[in-house]
């Protein structure tokens, strides 16, 4: 490719087309006709030498250069918007939306400093919260069903991180806490140390997002030769606290989640008898929303409420 002669604007079709993945969106989106774009596009694949994009029932389908290439064009295309036209967000005047999906304890955690924040900036703004049954958000972020996935996500994390900057999503990290053991005041357990046998012999209740019968507790008593009894799995901490209080069940929650309970008066916790790995509570989104100024404000907001 010859880059003195290359049209820079068919980048921002390339960047367009890649963030709403159909002709007719990017066409709206750069008040441009369908025609137009399509005629950029084939500019575009003569240029590099290669398809960048192939059609298909949903729309266009981006390539395994086209997915390589992204990442760089939009921090390219960002850093020229930053330099000639900084963009500033007015909560104030900026009537946006946005969805946020995430557990009841970490909305519970988060959405009474960012309403108050709210109120504050007389921010225009909308917040959906939507209901989190996966550890792992990724696929929920890449469709565009969320703007924002706020959780703990060791796996998708790791992935994330492997792919670097040249992957599609952005993450960072908000707040850690470890696992405690949760009981009843008056628990027969109660005001002792917590042994692994008497853990194990002990009746217990799962909070799992995604229904399986089966946690991290489980996973390392498995790699310890023991398990234990399950008698109840449900997937809301409220729910898990309710409960709990008003038996000799024994749950394992975030230290910094069991306010979320809304029972922490009648609850006590225990050091655990067996290792887990600390709760990192992160935040993940897409690239195409990086340099997005409402959704930079929201990400800051986010941040405060989780220090708060």
């Amino acid at each position: 490719m010859n880059f003195r002669t290359f049209d820079l604007n068919l980048l921002r079709v390339f960047d367009a087309v890649m963030a709403d993945g159909s002709l007719t969106r990017a066409a709206q989106s750069l008040a441009m006709t369908q025609p137009a774009v399509s005629h950029a596009l084939k500019r575009l694949h003569a240029a590099v030498g290669e398809p960048l994009f192939v059609r298909a029932a949903g729309g266009m389908t981006p390539t395994p250069r086209a997915e390589a290439l992204w990442p760089q064009v939009r921090a390219a295309l960002a850093a020229l918007r930053g330099a000639l036209a900084p963009e500033a967000f007015r909560p104030d005047r900026g009537a946006v939306s946005f969805r946020l999906a995430m557990v009841d304890a970490t909305a519970a955690m988060l959405m009474p400093a960012m309403v108050q924040a709210f109120e504050q900036m007389r921010a225009l703004a909308n917040l959906r919260v939507l209901p989190l049954a996966t550890r792992d958000p990724r696929a929920l972020i890449e469709r565009g069903d969320a703007d924002l996935a706020i959780g703990y996500f060791p796996q998708a994390i790791t992935a994330i991180q492997a792919a670097g900057p040249h992957g599609a999503l952005r993450h960072r990290r908000l707040r850690e806490t470890e696992y405690v053991c949760v009981m009843r005041r008056g628990h027969p357990l109660a005001g002792r140390p917590l042994t692994l046998d008497a853990f194990c012999a002990a009746h217990h209740l799962l909070v799992s997002f995604s229904g399986r019968p089966h946690g991290f507790v489980d996973q390392a008593l498995s790699a310890l030769g023991r398990q234990r009894r399950i008698v109840l799995t449900v997937n809301q901490f409220f729910v898990a606290g309710r409960v709990v209080c008003a038996s000799d069940l024994l749950t394992v929650l975030p230290a910094g989640f069991v306010d979320a309970t809304g029972m922490a008066g009648a609850l006590v916790t225990a050091p655990l008898p067996l290792a887990l790995p600390h709760v990192q509570v992160e935040m993940v989104w897409h690239l195409r929303r990086d340099d997005d100024a409402a959704h930079a404000w929201l990400r800051r907001l986010v941040s405060d409420a989780a220090q708060a």
